[in-house]
């Protein structure tokens, strides 16, 4: 353990047995919170919960697409019951499945707005029950607890992008959600904000484009991968002449769920080198 920032704190992150996710989850445990980790599937899940115990942290995981009926009341519910709180949200899950609009088909469509939109709006809904009720007890015996809400959104939530036409929709109205519950909890003395994300370089960019290589959403197999010649000329246009890296990314959500940012809520934070 490097530092105790989040001691005592109880963590739900969904998407979190690779990347981006993984990486949050690993940093939220190195400051001394309890994390429950969740995947789509359960090796790398278990993955990420074994290396968290393996450096002293506690993790347990919570297996399955957020997409599912039910899971936002299991994955809120496996803090609650596991670690007795619930501190902090971070609304991480998702992937990309890109085509023009007219090549764009309504399943597209709904799978990019479930994972992206529906699916937080549901974990977040069945969170609401415990926020309060922890609030009241806290404010009963005069304590300010601090929680904290962070949305994964994108630029290309926040500029759009060609090709993205439903996931650019869905991380843009994860930003409204994330401006509306900011002032429907601050009464609870819950921060909620997003960190929109620039080009990270993830497994879903860095397989090379055209090269066949894939990954599979529940029965779907989905093209991954950046061009080469096209991920050079995206990093020669990023201010910090880079990608940035997962552990990068993490930061940035770290950076919103430590004391030191107590007063900031309903923000977006532009994680993206200087663009």
């Amino acid at each position: 353990m490097t530092s105790t920032k989040l001691a005592g704190k109880t963590a739900i992150v969904s998407g979190s047995g690779r990347g981006i996710g993984r990486e949050i989850a690993l940093k939220f445990a190195s400051e001394g919170a309890n994390v429950v980790v969740n995947d789509l599937d359960p090796a790398p899940a278990e993955e990420t919960v074994a290396d968290i115990k393996a450096a002293g942290g506690n993790a347990v995981a919570c297996v399955g697409s957020v997409t599912e009926d039910g899971f936002a009341e299991r994955f809120v519910t496996t803090a609650i019951e596991t670690f007795g709180g619930l501190d902090i949200i971070v609304n991480n899950a998702g992937y990309t499945w890109d085509s023009v609009i007219q090549k764009h088909s309504d399943e597209q469509w709904d799978a990019m707005l479930a994972v992206h939109l529906k699916a937080p709006f549901q974990i977040l809904r069945a969170a609401q029950p415990h926020i309060s009720r922890l609030s009241k007890e806290e404010t009963a015996r005069g304590v300010r607890v601090h929680r904290k809400v962070v949305n994964i959104s994108s630029g290309s939530g926040v500029n759009g992008n060609a090709g993205q036409a439903s996931y650019s929709s869905a991380k843009a109205g994860i930003i409204g959600l994330t401006k509306t519950l900011a002032k429907e909890w601050g009464r609870y003395n819950v921060n909620v904000n997003a960190v929109a994300y620039g080009l990270i370089r993830t497994r879903l960019t860095d397989a090379p484009a055209g090269g066949g290589a894939t990954i599979d959403i529940q029965g779907r197999e989905l093209p991954v991968g950046v061009n080469p010649e096209l991920m050079a000329r995206l990093e020669k246009t990023i201010p910090l002449g880079r990608g940035g890296t997962p552990e990068e990314a993490a930061g940035a959500v770290y950076a919103l769920c430590i004391p030191e940012t107590d007063y900031v809520s309903g923000q977006v934070v532009y994680c993206a080198g200087g663009n």
